[in-house]
């Protein structure tokens, strides 16, 4: 009887390490695989704004300033800096640490430059855009539409990558991959939101997931454009809400006119914005929303 229960508990002692030895091996697996994607977004980074030091982007392969200008027509008269009204940088109020805050609808755009900021391409181009916002949109925004973040050379009708709120309530959320306007409107007559084919090339999400004193992790991933495979994906807190496929027509840009701007009619607060030389996998989306301290991790 003694030997039976001593090889029992031989037995059991050996299954116990078993299982921490698999959980050790299991555990270095996954920390491999986490360390790999961290990896993988660090090498792929273009512009990071973690507005924990300044407007200044943190990280940036092309021009780091923010600038300020009142008409986007006349960007020769842009200022270094945030001299937007109703725009503050506020401390600890971020995601993660200090962030924007935008407490009213006024005049005038901030935006950072796109060249080499955004590794745009003539062909097969791929990049994703990443941040955070917080806002209630149904009880925050003033009437009309808002854009929290815009990247053209010209208009948001013309070869621009945009999300947006509708301006009625309850208000949905949109991602706008918008060819150049002359190939979806060769011929324009009235107004282009009158036009079907204007939001043939709209993603809508209906009920979002904003609301007051809540963060939610926006993702706009794209892949292909400028071939005949373009592809634009939305993801909302690492989760795909919606995609265009087969995107063909094309994306013209004079980089140097082109920019990425910011809160457009926009109230609310934005954080961590990031941006990619590639389109994202999954894996490396979900990996984003869950740095325990926001891209600033990768750089650390």
């Amino acid at each position: 009887m003694k030997h039976y229960i001593l090889c029992v508990l031989v037995l059991s002692l050996a299954f116990t390490s078993c299982k921490e030895k698999t959980k050790e091996i299991e555990t270095t697996v996954e920390d491999k695989q986490l360390s790999a994607i961290d990896s993988s977004l660090k090498s792929a980074l273009t512009l990071y704004a973690s507005f924990d030091n300044g407007v200044n982007a943190d990280f940036a392969l092309g021009d780091s300033k923010l600038y300020t200008v009142s008409n986007r027509k006349a960007l020769d008269s842009a200022v270094v800096g945030l001299h937007k009204e109703g725009v503050s940088l506020v401390e600890g109020k971020g995601r993660y640490g200090n962030g924007l805050q935008y407490a009213d609808k006024t005049k005038g755009y901030i935006y950072y430059p796109s060249l080499n900021n955004i590794a745009y391409s003539k062909t097969d181009w791929s990049s994703s855009i990443s941040f955070w916002l917080s806002l209630d949109p149904n009880t925050d925004l003033k009437p009309g539409f808002c854009d929290p973040i815009q990247i053209t050379d010209s208009g948001y009708n013309d070869a621009g990558i945009w999300v947006d709120f509708t301006k009625d309530n309850p208000r949905d959320f949109r991602l706008g991959v918008i060819e150049d306007r002359v190939a979806w409107n060769p011929n324009p007559e009235g107004s282009d939101n009158e036009n079907e084919n204007f939001y043939k090339m709209l993603y809508a999400v209906k009920s979002p997931p904003f609301a007051k004193d809540k963060w939610t992790h926006v993702v706009i991933n794209l892949s292909g454009l400028n071939s005949e495979h373009g592809k634009a994906e939305l993801y909302m807190n690492g989760e795909l809400k919606g995609s265009r496929e087969n995107i063909s027509n094309p994306f013209t840009w004079e980089i140097e006119k082109s920019n990425i701007f910011l809160g457009l009619s926009y109230i609310g607060l934005m954080d961590d914005l990031s941006i990619y030389n590639k389109a994202l996998s999954a894996d490396e989306i979900t990996a984003l929303y869950s740095l325990e301290n926001g891209v600033q991790t990768l750089l650390n």
